[in-house]
C-alpha cells in the first residue's frame, strides 16, 4: 500500500508537461511565425498545449535534426529544406483524410517541385527576402531603396557604416549577392560563387553585424537604417515603429535585380509521438479565418485562398508581401544542392565569417 501511495504522490508531483504529455504538441518553428492569438485559439479548439522551439535559418534546423534532435511533431521548413528532409526519409506521409481543409490551398502552391503530390508538406506562408529600411533617414541621404547595391556598394555604404545588417544565412546572403551580380541563385558555377564571395567581403567592413532576428527591433527603434531580411520581419518592424510613434517610418522593397521567394510548409516529423495532434494543428491552420492571421498579424504572404476575404486590404495590396505576377518573374526559390556544392559553399561561408 505504501508503494502505491508513493507512486501516486510521484505522479501528482510531475510537471504538467510530463504528466500530460499526450496533450502537448511539439512544434519546431521560425521565430515570430505564429501569433499568440492564433496559438490560444488552437489550444482552446483542440484542447492541447502547443510548445515551440525556434530556429532562425533552415540550415540551423537541419543541422540540429542531423545531430540527433528528436521529439518534434511538426516542423515549418522552406521548400529546399522540405526536399532535404524527404531525401533523408525524416518525414511521415500526410494522412489527407484528416485534412479536410486542404482544398483551401491555391493550386499554384500545390504539387510543388520539392514535394510532387504534396505527400509530405502543406504550404503555410510565403515571404520574400528583401531590403527593409528607415525611409526617413534614407530620403535625407538621397539613397536608393530598390537595389541590392544598398548593402553591397561602398559608395552607398560609406553613408551607412554601422547601420546595416545582413542575414546570418549562407544561402540567403549568397543569393542576394548572386542576384545583384545577375546570376541565378541556383548556379553551380564555382567562379560565379567566388565572385559573390568577393562582393560580400568587400562590403562586410561596413556592416554592423550578421543577424537573423534582432534587426526587427533595431530597425523599429532606429538603431539600424538598412536590413537584409524577410518581408514578414520588416512588416513587424514597420508596425512596431508606428505603434511606438517613432519620428520615422520603416519601408521594405523587393530589389529590382530580383530576390528569393520562400514558401514555408508544415511537415510531420518521424520522431514526433503525436502525428494525430500535428494533423489537428495543420487542419486548424488551413481554415480561412485562422490562415489569415499569418498575413494580418505576422505580415506574411498567404497560399490559402479561403483566407483572402479576411486579409486586410493594405496588406493584400502590398507587393512586397503579395508579389504581383510581374514581380514573381524576378523571384527564385532556393533549392537543395548536391553534397559537393554544399561543401564548397560551406568553405566560402566560413571564410566570409572569419575574415
Amino acid at each position: 500500500m505504501e508503494k502505491v501511495l508513493a507512486l501516486a504522490f510521484f505522479l501528482l508531483a510531475l510537471p504538467v508537461s510530463e504528466a500530460r504529455a499526450e496533450d502537448v504538441l511539439y512544434l519546431y518553428n521560425w521565430n515570430n511565425y505564429i501569433s499568440e492569438e492564433t496559438v490560444q485559439r488552437f489550444e482552446a479548439a483542440c484542447k492541447v498545449r502547443l510548445k515551440q522551439d525556434y530556429y532562425s535559418d533552415n540550415e540551423e534546423m537541419l543541422a540540429k535534426l542531423e545531430a540527433g534532435a528528436t521529439g518534434y511533431d511538426l516542423i515549418v521548413p522552406t521548400g529546399n529544406a522540405v526536399e532535404s528532409l524527404i531525401r533523408r526519409q525524416a518525414l511521415r506521409p500526410l494522412d489527407k483524410t484528416k485534412l479536410p481543409h486542404l482544398t483551401n490551398i491555391r493550386r499554384e502552391f500545390l504539387d510543388t517541385w520539392y514535394d510532387p503530390g504534396n505527400h509530405y508538406s502543406v504550404p503555410y506562408a510565403s515571404t520574400v527576402t528583401l531590403i527593409g529600411y528607415n525611409a526617413t533617414r534614407l530620403a535625407e541621404l538621397g539613397l536608393p531603396t530598390d537595389t541590392w547595391a544598398l548593402i553591397f556598394e561602398p559608395k552607398y555604404l560609406e553613408k551607412l557604416k554601422g547601420k546595416v545588417t545582413v542575414l546570418n544565412s549562407q544561402r540567403e546572403l549568397m543569393a542576394a549577392a548572386m542576384r545583384y551580380l545577375g546570376y541565378s541563385v541556383q548556379t553551380r558555377d564555382p567562379a560565379q560563387w567566388d565572385e559573390a564571395k568577393r562582393l560580400i567581403l568587400r562590403a562586410k567592413p561596413y556592416w554592423a553585424t550578421f543577424s537573423n532576428s534582432t534587426y526587427i527591433k533595431d530597425l523599429a527603434i532606429g538603431n539600424l537604417w538598412v536590413a537584409h531580411g524577410y518581408s514578414s520581419d520588416m512588416f513587424r518592424a514597420q508596425q512596431d515603429a508606428l505603434e511606438a510613434r517613432r519620428p520615422f517610418t520603416i519601408g521594405f522593397t523587393t530589389p529590382k535585380e530580383g530576390a528569393v521567394l520562400a514558401v514555408d510548409n508544415f511537415v510531420v516529423h518521424k520522431s514526433g509521438r503525436r502525428p494525430d495532434l500535428a494533423h489537428c494543428f495543420i487542419d486548424f491552420m488551413l481554415d480561412g479565418a485562422n490562415a489569415a492571421d499569418i498575413s494580418n498579424l505576422i505580415g506574411a504572404g498567404n497560399p490559402n485562398a479561403a483566407a483572402t476575404p479576411y486579409i486586410r486590404g493594405e496588406i493584400a495590396g502590398n507587393p512586397a508581401i503579395f508579389p504581383t505576377a510581374t514581380e514573381m518573374k524576378r523571384l527564385e526559390m532556393l533549392r537543395d544542392f548536391d553534397p559537393k556544392t554544399r561543401r564548397t559553399l560551406s568553405r566560402m561561408w566560413t571564410e566570409i565569417k572569419v575574415r
